[in-house]
């Protein structure tokens, strides 16, 4: 299949609204209210680049995008500052991120690498020519496959795909230590609420239920669906939890897409994650914790146990 056309202008590529964009402005969003940032303050932008562990060309995307929306400002010498506070933040609707205009492409070299098609090192022009790419647009699935954690750069221009998990054994594994890890997590003594951003993915499982479920890919489902625990997990403030989870969710990336829920299924489970959101808002805890672990049990049971498609 052939790519999309994408203009050459450099400019128009940087501010594309990407999955990656919306999900950089939805971080920096949470870090200016979760730190109470005043108006006026001044964004740094390889401060949020180390704070959220990504390269600077996203952050800078992001913060355009930001403006847009008027949660940043441009400030007098360049840059930018915080135009609304925390309570203002949570008063703006969700957003959902935006299709990626290679999609296509994207998905296939994640086929072509859940079924072994693909050997663990490649070069760009090998990539380049199987999947009929220019430069540019290589570049951009590339980006964004390293920024999700399943490649990384070797010296020179090969890559080095990253251990994925591709056995239903495997998969079932991964949904068992969540159900140990996540309700566990809500219980934990350290655990403190963020309301800024648990309001956020609850806007964004609410705006699912109401329909944009039907006109998303499996990629960006994906996306929100794993944001919506990573926030809970946050919150539980223990540093072993939240990287057991954040790992956990790099390594069944590839084949949750293709395990993905019909989508009547998958808003009665979105529905379950705005339950589960406002019993934590309500600070029913406990509650909160029974209601995850059964949605766990749920979904893995239907994922596992029958077909998806």
């Amino acid at each position: 299949m052939t790519p999309p056309t994408v203009r050459n202008d450099t400019a128009d590529q940087d501010m594309a609204v990407t999955p990656l964009t919306r999900k950089t402005a939805d971080r920096i969003a949470e870090h200016i209210s979760s730190s109470g940032l005043a108006k006026g303050t001044r964004l740094v932008e390889r401060t949020l680049a180390e704070l959220l562990k990504v390269s600077r060309s996203p952050v800078r995307r992001a913060l355009h995008l930001l403006e847009q929306e008027g949660v940043v400002e441009p400030a007098e010498r360049g840059g930018y500052t915080v135009a609304l506070t925390g309570a203002e933040i949570r008063e703006t609707p969700a957003h959902t991120p935006a299709q990626d205009p290679l999609e296509d492409v994207y998905l296939r070299i994640a086929a072509d690498r859940l079924d072994g098609n693909l050997p663990d090192r490649i070069t760009e022009n090998a990539l380049a020519r199987r999947y009929e790419l220019q430069p540019g647009h290589l570049t951009h699935v590339l980006r964004r496959i390293a920024v999700e954690g399943w490649i990384e750069r070797l010296p020179g221009y090969g890559w080095e795909f990253q251990p994925m998990l591709t056995t239903m054994t495997a998969y079932e594994d991964s949904y068992r230590f969540r159900l140990t890890i996540e309700p566990a997590a809500i219980l934990e003594p350290g655990f403190v609420l963020d309301r800024t951003a648990l309001e956020q993915v609850r806007a964004q499982q609410q705006r699912l239920v109401d329909g944009d479920i039907w006109t998303i890919g499996n990629a960006q489902l994906y996306d929100l669906n794993s944001r919506f625990h990573e926030v809970i997990m946050a919150c539980s403030h223990n540093s072993l939890f939240i990287d057991a989870l954040h790992r956990v969710d790099r390594l069944r990336r590839l084949i949750e897409y293709r395990r993905s829920l019909k989508r009547d299924r998958a808003v009665v489970r979105c529905t379950e994650h705005v339950e589960i959101a406002d019993l934590l808002l309500a600070g029913r805890r406990a509650e909160a914790a029974e209601a995850l672990r059964k949605h766990l049990a749920t979904v893995s049971e239907e994922k596992t146990n029958h077909p998806t498609h």
